[in-house]
């Protein structure tokens, strides 16, 4: 007599990279101009997306510009902290952990 023994199949269940927010925190001293086109060029916004999230982050502090996977977060606000530098401003972006 054979005992037909179940067939199991395991899965490994791939699981999400955590994604990262991008935040544009206000100061007083970079130019509404310059925030803009930082925005247009790192993170490939229109015009109108740019002024409104520099608009944002001028009335309330700071501003949730994107979300991505926390390597290209990381990257993204250090090039756009850096284009600030560069330019004389003190331009800065963080990244934290999205909930």
């Amino acid at each position: 007599m054979t005992v037909a023994k179940p067939r199991t199949k395991t899965r490994v269940k791939t699981e999400r990279p955590k994604l990262w927010k991008v935040i544009l925190l206000n100061d007083d001293f970079t130019l509404r101009e310059f925030v803009v086109e930082v925005l247009k060029a790192v993170f490939r916004m229109n015009e109108s997306q740019a002024y409104g999230v520099m608009l944002t982050a001028h009335q309330k502090g700071a501003c949730v510009i994107a979300v991505y996977t926390q390597d290209v977060a990381d990257t993204k606000a250090k090039e756009a902290t850096e284009l600030g530098k560069a330019n004389g401003f003190p331009l800065y972006f963080t990244t934290e952990p999205e909930e």
